[in-house]
């Protein structure tokens, strides 16, 4: 199949790019660079059934001459933590606009990544793909990067019911992984990495009894690349999460990371830091996925535990330091 991968310079698209090529598929890559970077997708640069263009899909003319079976759409403006609501908001709703009418001109199916973000304050724990949504006041900018997607997932599922749209929205719960984006924008444990490694002490925020999920990047491609090859995965929505008992506190993470970097003797040097310092700003308490959808529809099983993808990422994210 020919596949449009946008965002293809990012942490997950160049990592998606390498195994579609492998796989016999031919890939065509969109990316404006804002958060992605060339040498994730260097050592396919010369493939020969891979064609990279530099653009921005919030302008629809760089879709111009581009026709593939299947676009997955991964770029994305994220949350607004340190920058600004109305540019995640805008954005996000251009780049899905412009990809949903190409893909209603050239007849292909849209993969759309969507987040667990979107469960928002639900407390009721595991989130399955039929929970409820759950958003804080729209007063704290926190919650426009999921608004954006809940935003997206609803006008992907209209431009079906009134089209015909053919789509798969996966929801993914906090992968990470080598191709990582080495700040906050890669997740958590990217800047614990960077401190650890650094043996500086690791910014912590709130008290760190927030959980969370997190997925190594390859069992995150392999939920993809079953949703871009198996018919199965049409007009359906599922959570790509880690293995079963996965949830870490943030705080425990932070001390996994430290042991893994400067051995398991070492005191972990943390820093918590209050949310008052964010301003308006509210955290998501637990965020835990049910993939039994997932897992059932494709016989899918994640592969990674967190201890052994968090040494395979600390040894990638360890080149930068020498």
């Amino acid at each position: 199949m020919k596949i449009l991968i946008t965002g293809v310079a990012g942490f997950i698209g160049s990592n998606l790019a390498i195994r579609l090529l492998a796989r016999g598929h031919t890939v065509i890559g969109i990316d404006n660079l804002a958060y992605g970077f060339l040498r994730n997708i260097e050592t396919i640069s010369h493939h020969p059934e891979f064609t990279f263009h530099l653009g921005d899909i919030a302008n629809p003319h760089i879709l111009n001459g581009v026709k593939a079976d299947i676009i997955v759409h991964l770029a994305s403006q994220k949350i607004p933590r340190y920058s600004n609501a109305l540019r995640t908001l805008d954005e996000n709703y251009l780049m899905l606009r412009n990809i949903v009418q190409k893909c209603l001109l050239d007849k292909s199916k849209i993969i759309f990544a969507s987040t667990s973000d979107v469960y928002g304050k639900n407390p009721k724990i595991p989130f399955n793909e039929n929970s409820d949504l759950v958003m804080g006041p729209t007063t704290v900018k926190r919650w426009a990067y999921a608004l954006s997607k809940i935003y997206g997932e609803q006008f992907i599922i209209a431009n079906h019911d009134e089209y015909g749209l053919n789509y798969t929205i996966t929801r993914f719960f906090g992968s990470y992984g080598p191709h990582q984006n080495l700040t906050w924008w890669g997740g958590p444990q990217s800047v614990f990495i960077d401190k650890a490694i650094k043996n500086e002490p690791i910014e912590v925020h709130g008290d760190g009894s927030q959980t969370r999920t997190f997925t190594f990047v390859d069992d995150t491609v392999s939920a993809l690349i079953l949703c871009i090859e198996n018919e199965k995965s049409n007009n359906e929505i599922f959570n790509t999460g880690s293995k079963l008992n996965s949830e870490i506190s943030i705080k425990d993470l932070a001390v996994l990371i430290w042991k893994l970097i400067n051995g398991k003797d070492s005191e972990p040097n943390l820093n918590f830091i209050p949310y008052s310092q964010f301003g308006n700003y509210e955290d998501v308490m637990r965020r835990v996925p049910d993939i039994s959808k997932l897992c059932s529809t494709f016989d899918f099983q994640p592969s990674w535990d967190l201890n052994e993808g968090l040494k395979v990422t600390i040894d990638w994210q360890k080149q930068f330091y020498k």
